[in-house]
C-alpha cells in the first residue's frame, strides 16, 4: 500500500478543502405567478406545472 513520505501540513491538507462548502441555492422569481423557483425548471404552483412562465401541465383530479 501506498504511503506518504512526509506528514502532510495542516495548511496543504486544508487547502483540499477550500471548495467544500454550501452554496445558497439560485433562486428566480416567476413573472406569470410571483413564485420563487430555481431556473431553469418546472415547478408546482397551485395544481399547475410551469415552465418559463407557461403552464406545461395541470394536476388530474382522480374522483
Amino acid at each position: 500500500m501506498a504511503h506518504p513520505k512526509r506528514k502532510t501540513s495542516r495548511t496543504r491538507r486544508d487547502k483540499g478543502r477550500t471548495h467544500k462548502k454550501l452554496h445558497a441555492k439560485n433562486l428566480v422569481v416567476c413573472p406569470t405567478t410571483g413564485e420563487m423557483h430555481m431556473p431553469h425548471r418546472a415547478f408546482w404552483h397551485e395544481g399547475k406545472l410551469y415552465y418559463k412562465g407557461k403552464v406545461v401541465m395541470e394536476k388530474e383530479v382522480l374522483a
